[in-house]
């Protein structure tokens, strides 16, 4: 096992922990700061493999945008900041289809690729994703952009009840 084996375990164990305490933890700005953790954690397994372009896609879109559009939602629509009673829930049945869907996709791969070695292929480069990026993927960006978009617009318009009606004197 090499440095680099040992550093992709420790990276994906750091990733499923965090993503184990986002969903177990019933105060939501710390789920919010888990899955900062969580999404950190998958950008430093694609510097790992290789793929810087990528990890920095990751820490700018996921944890810069999406993680910071998370916590503003919830301070703009006054959620509860503690411990939430509606949020503690037997853990039981999420545990079960978790373990459940861990296991199958684990007998999964493992009956797929019998422990073969993988031909990777070549590497891509920033110019190739690029025009990827800018010539298939363009809709769905755009559409990813309306969305996130109308979520902060709706979190706004929840949190102040005096937007859309006339102003009462």
């Amino acid at each position: 096992m090499t440095g680099v084996d040992v550093l992709l375990l420790a990276l994906g164990a750091v990733a499923v922990g965090a993503g184990a305490l986002v969903v177990g933890t019933s105060h939501l700005v710390r789920a919010g700061l888990y899955l900062v953790v969580c999404l950190g954690a998958v950008a430093g397994i694609f510097l790992v493999l290789g793929a810087e372009l990528v990890a920095w896609v990751q820490v700018l879109i996921y944890v810069g945008a999406v993680v910071v559009l998370l916590l503003f939602a919830v301070m703009l629509t006054r959620a509860p900041i503690g411990a939430s009673d509606d949020l503690d829930r037997p853990g039981w049945p999420a545990a079960l289809i978790g373990g459940g869907s861990g296991l199958g996709l684990t007998v999964l791969m493992v009956d797929a690729y019998r422990w073969s070695t993988v031909d990777l292929p070549e590497a891509g480069t920033a110019e190739r994703l690029g025009d990827q990026i800018f010539r298939s993927w363009v809709l769905p960006f755009e559409v990813l952009s309306v969305l996130l978009l109308s979520a902060l617009i709706g979190a706004i318009v929840l949190s102040r009840p005096d937007i859309g009606r006339g102003r009462r004197r």
